[in-house]
Formats: structure tokens, C-alpha cells, sequence
């Protein structure tokens, strides 16, 4: 039976776990077994950090619409109420860039909501 090199298949799982860690600090980034361990740990994270932009987004929505109301004298909740009983279904992410960048139409928004 002729003899196995394997050094490519390990050469090529080695560069794939250090691919991996592309940008990771110090050793981690560069050392095998470094590597290894932490591309382990930020993997099983990274699900976590998708979840808390979701909900740093959300918090940044609900302030900026809160800015917006309380400039024309209401307060977000009282929006948030007044339009489900209007039924106007609007998100969080629209009303707060119509808050930032379209004051008049949020406002216009606001007197529907009264």
C-alpha cells in the first residue's frame, strides 16, 4: 500500500481556523491551539451579539421617537397608543427616521395620533 502524505489536509484546516480569527488580539489571531480555543468561544457568542443589536436598535427607536414627541408635546406612549386605535400600522425603525430626518411629516403623524 503506497505511504499517505497528509500535511495538506492539516496545513489547509489549520489556515482555515486562523482565517477564522482574522482580526482577533494578540496570539489568538496567530497561534493554532490560541486560535482554536477562542474561534470556540466566539462562535457559541456571536449568536448573542446579534440578539443584543436587535434589542440596542429597538432602544435607540423607541428614544428617538420619544425626542420627537416631547418636542411637539406628547409623550411615546400616548403616541404608541394613539396610533393602535387609529389602527395606522407604522414600526418603531420608520417613526423613528421620520422623527430624525422628516419633522413635518412626524408631526403630521402626531395630529393623527391625538
Amino acid at each position: 500500500m503506497p505511504r499517505v502524505k497528509r500535511g495538506t489536509t492539516a496545513n489547509k484546516r489549520r489556515k482555515n481556523v486562523l482565517k477564522q480569527t482574522k482580526g482577533f488580539r494578540w496570539g489568538r489571531k496567530s497561534k493554532e491551539r490560541a486560535a482554536k480555543e477562542a474561534l470556540l468561544h466566539g462562535l457559541r457568542r456571536k449568536l448573542r451579539g446579534r440578539k443584543e443589536k436587535k434589542r440596542n436598535y429597538r432602544a435607540l427607536w423607541s428614544a428617538r421617537i420619544n425626542a420627537g414627541t416631547r418636542a411637539e408635546g406628547m409623550s411615546y406612549s400616548k403616541l404608541i397608543s394613539g396610533l393602535k386605535k387609529k389602527g395606522i400600522k407604522l414600526d418603531r425603525k420608520i417613526l423613528s427616521t421620520l422623527a430624525e430626518t422628516e419633522p413635518k411629516v412626524f408631526k403630521n403623524i402626531i395630529e393623527l395620533a391625538k
